[in-house]
């Protein structure tokens, strides 16, 4: 992506959503104008889609920063979306070429789904041709086209069913995924009371994300996608799955149906089809529930908040620095890093999807989701099935055992690792409380039936503790490691969990039964381990963050009010920068760039004026540790004092509520991937008789490994924070969109 510092005075872009609306396009809009507004360029709001760029007049609105300054949270587009007929006919665009025009518009970003790209590109290939149309039918001068002859582009995809290929998530699909899961948590809770079945149809003609992730998430037992149809014979396997699954201890069955699913001879699976065979089969009260449009609604989630603005802010960048030889692009997401990707190539890709769906190659439908699909869909079979174990050699026992700071996900993580360590053969134990409680050989079996609903339940019911083991606990934890004949150990947690599974490594050579491989997984709130650019939690935290954030803006709505609110994290600044990213925050204290009187000087004037403006909020959020001087309190006093009776000053720590909750979609998959590699990393020790420790983690969106030696490299050990952040580089996002730069007068 390449940065614009500036822009001259006359450049103006416009941007719309068209198609079906998605949750977190309103976080994309606001970025994309305020980043513009921030520039120094005027923005122009097109309402109702391409249909308003058609109709013109009032459909194409001069945008001002405060006009997009209470939009976060809110569902939908509040600039409204059509699937407009007359756009998709020559004369259509040719209005629509001539309305934008008038306002002296030839830069465009566009918010929708394929279709709505795929009629982005055209407008602009036949650009030139419209304005040459236009001229000679006299309604635009001939210097009205040769100051602007070409049309600069960019695309944000905004759908539910995250179906782009080339990126890994699009805007609205973790939205989706929550209303999803939720609805399934609610739905175990009832069928486990009266040991039924359910049938949960979910959105995807030909995308089956949704459907193979909430399953994931939501601990179901059958899925059926549109990209892996079942093999002939399908509904007496999936019986006798499900058979199994209650004679292993499950009191309720739940099998996830993508709208697109079909057999391998393309025939429509239907949730009704599903319901009728389990109950003719297995005889049990089914019911079906189609989740429909409450997948599209609701208020936006924390990433969708946060991903959107960033792929907001970098579409105006992108727009804004175009020329006539660049190449369209698309702006998403992919590894945590924003990319872009060749508009036409991006479109063509995804739309090859349904076309090897319908031609029956299944292999190329799901090589082109990508890897991390297919194996997705593989855990979910090893995890769903109650197992029958093949294990080469002699089955291994391999203990679990969390430490550290509570963080959601955690008994995800567990019950995925006795799930896929039971199908590897492996006997698998719970160390309850930690490293005190294998210290003092609290160790128990678990069996597949065990953790059954630990999927979705916040806490750790392993127990948790920060304790870390003494130099005087080293050979009891030996002696408890060799009477339970602990082959391997699993370590899931924060900072002192890779602290302890550090000493035990490190003493090995004193004591023989630490020579066993381990692998630690990363379950923290703060973001801050190493190896991994996303621990489990984190995501889990945001969204309570943001929630919270929601609550106090919505509690200022009466008076002009400033807020200042902490957030945890200890050093690492990840929560507070995301969060104040995600709930729209004006101010964000990190303890990574520090406190000055200088900054706080700046930020008093701020505050005058934002409220001499007339704007009724100013929200400040301050990582726990950004100061040891400058606190909350000091925070607040300062901004009340110099404040002269503009506004009342309000300051709020969030706490522990940021530690607790069920885990959000995102931590539950990211979980179960996690274990799932850390599982296999165990069994090919095992196996080659190794004793490696490691540490697992995502980077990049992809899993990996990192030998546990190399942790003092990789971490600012006084801080206790990864000397590589990747999230920093969001810092110019949270300055473009809370800023003011030369914004343009109000009007929408």
């Amino acid at each position: 992506m390449e940065t614009v510092h500036e822009t001259a005075p006359r450049m103006r872009i416009a941007v719309l959503t068209s198609g079906g609306d998605a949750q977190g396009m309103n976080a994309a809009v606001r970025a994309v104008v305020r980043t513009a507004l921030h520039l120094g360029a005027e923005v122009f709001v097109i309402y109702e889609g391409y249909q308003g760029m058609v109709d013109g007049g009032d459909g194409i609105r001069l945008a001002g920063w405060d006009d997009v300054g209470n939009v976060l949270h809110r569902g939908g587009t509040v600039i409204g979306t059509f699937r407009s007929a007359d756009f998709r006919e020559r004369a259509g665009r040719m209005a629509a070429a001539a309305h934008l025009l008038e306002h002296g518009i030839d830069r465009l970003v566009v918010i929708g789904g394929d279709g709505s790209l795929s009629g982005l590109d055209l407008f602009r290939q036949e650009w030139p041709g419209l304005l040459a149309d236009l001229v000679e039918q006299g309604r635009i001068s001939a210097a009205t086209a040769a100051a602007h002859p070409t049309l600069m582009i960019a695309g944000l995809v905004g759908s539910i069913d995250n179906d782009l290929v080339g990126t890994d998530m699009t805007i609205g699909a973790d939205s989706a995924l929550h209303r999803i899961v939720d609805a399934i948590d609610a739905i175990a809770s009832t069928a486990a009371s009266h040991q039924r079945s359910f049938v949960v149809e979910v959105m995807g003609r030909h995308c089956g994300y949704l459907a193979l992730m909430s399953a994931i998430a939501g601990g179901c037992d059958y899925v059926l996608i549109p990209e892996h149809p079942p093999a002939p014979g399908w509904e007496e396997r999936m019986c006798a799955e499900l058979r199994r699954g209650r004679a292993a201890g499950r009191r309720d069955s739940i099998v996830i149906v993508a709208e697109g699913a079909q057999d391998r001879d393309g025939r429509p699976i239907t949730a009704a089809y599903v319901r009728d065979t389990i109950e003719q089969r297995l005889g049990e009260d089914t019911r079906v529930t189609i989740l429909g449009h409450v997948q599209r609604g609701g208020r936006p989630s924390a990433f969708d908040r946060w991903a959107s603005t960033w792929l907001g802010y970098a579409a105006a960048h992108e727009v804004l620095s175009a020329t006539a030889e660049t190449v369209a692009p698309v702006v998403g997401i992919r590894g945590n890093r924003v990319v872009t990707v060749p508009l036409v190539e991006a479109v063509e890709r995804t739309r090859e999807v349904p076309a090897a769906i319908a031609s029956g190659d299944y292999a190329r439908a799901m090589a082109l989701r990508g890897g991390s699909f297919t194996e997705m869909t593989q855990i979910f079979t090893e995890m769903s099935e109650p197992p029958t174990p093949q294990v080469d050699g002699t089955p291994r026992r391999i203990g679990i055992l969390h430490a550290g700071g509570l963080a959601p996900g955690m008994n995800t993580a567990a019950r995925a690792a006795v799930r896929l360590g039971l199908d590897r053969g492996h006997t698998m134990l719970g160390i309850q409380g930690g490293y005190p409680g294998l210290r003092d050989g609290d160790i128990r079996e678990l069996a597949w039936g065990d953790v059954e609903g630990w999927t979705a339940i916040g806490g750790a019911e392993l127990g948790v503790r920060r304790s870390l083991p003494e130099v005087e606990h080293l050979y009891p934890i030996g002696r408890a490691l060799e009477e339970h004949r602990v082959d391997a150990l699993l370590v899931i947690g924060g900072w002192n969990a890779y602290v302890g599974a550090q000493t035990l490594w490190q003493e090995r050579d004193r004591y023989p039964a630490f020579r066993i491989p381990m692998v630690c997984v990363p379950a923290s709130i703060d973001n801050n381990l190493p190896g991994s650019e996303l621990a489990v939690g984190a995501d889990t935290a945001l969204n309570a963050i943001v929630d919270a954030l929601d609550r106090i803006k919505q509690s200022a709505s009466a008076r002009r009010r400033c807020f200042v609110v902490e957030t945890m994290g200890r050093y690492c600044g990840y929560l507070a920068l995301m969060g104040g990213l995600a709930g729209g925050a004006e101010r964000v204290y990190l303890h990574e760039e520090g406190i000055t009187l200088d900054d706080l000087q700046r930020d008093v004037q701020r505050l005058r004026s934002s409220f001499d403006a007339g704007r009724r909020l100013f929200l400040a959020v301050r990582n726990e540790r950004s100061s040891e001087q400058y606190t909350l309190d000091f925070l607040a006093r300062l901004f009340d004092q110099e404040g002269q009776e503009r506004y009342d000053v309000r300051q709020a720590v969030l706490g522990h509520v940021q530690q607790g909750g069920d885990p959000s979609p995102f931590d539950r998959i990211l979980a179960t991937r996690l274990v799932a590699h850390a599982i296999d990393l165990l069994t090919g020790e095992l196996a080659a008789g190794g004793q490696e420790a490691q540490l697992v983690g995502l980077v990049r969106g992809r899993v990996r490994a990192t030998p546990l030696a190399r942790m003092p490299e990789l971490m600012d050990l006084v801080h206790r924070r990864p000397r590589d952040q990747w999230w920093l580089d969001l810092r110019p996002v949270v300055r473009a969109v809370s800023e003011p730069g030369a914004a343009a007068p109000t009007g929408l």
